[in-house]
């Protein structure tokens, strides 16, 4: 199959997923203010990067959801070992990594799409998605995207902080 077909065809790159999340991650990071805006890029420079590596064969455009679960990023009281890698680059420990980021998260990196939790019984929000939003989502996507809740194990509308992208 020649470039060209490939170009008309599913999308293999899997940049803006990744540039999601890492942007996402970075800004969890970010919204506590304890982390350089130098240190921050590296930061997101390096998950970028090892996310890229994690994914690189088990990426299907064709089939989404074909390892979501080797995709997902998971903090639950056991920080995700990529997200440990990038910021062991920066200097951040484990102990500091778990001061900044919600104790629970799950990250879900897929073809087309990019979405997260925050706590075993939070909304689930899209926070990247190549088509159009469809009608009638599940999560009220206008509001998930640029909201986000830290620090609870569920959701609560006093502890909400806005994201910008």
């Amino acid at each position: 199959m020649s470039q060209r077909q490939r170009r008309s065809g599913p999308r293999a790159d899997m940049a803006p997923e990744i540039a999601a999340a890492a942007g996402f991650v970075s800004g969890l990071l970010r919204a506590r203010g304890c982390v350089s805006e130098q240190r921050l890029q590296v930061f997101s420079g390096a998950l970028r990067e090892a996310l890229a590596e994690h994914y690189k064969h088990h990426w299907f455009p064709e089939k989404p959801f074909k390892g979501s679960g080797y995709r997902c990023i998971r903090i639950n009281h056991k920080m995700d070992p990529i997200i440990s890698k990038a910021a062991s680059r920066i200097g951040l420990s484990l102990p500091q990594l778990y001061q900044l980021l919600p104790s629970e998260l799950t990250l879900w990196v897929d073809p087309y799409e990019v979405s997260y939790r925050i706590g075993e019984d939070g909304s689930i929000c899209v926070l990247y998605e190549a088509a159009a939003a469809k009608a009638g989502s599940s999560c009220g996507m206008l509001a998930c995207k640029n909201q986000m809740m830290l620090g609870r194990t569920s959701p609560s509308k006093n502890y909400i902080m806005t994201v910008s992208s």
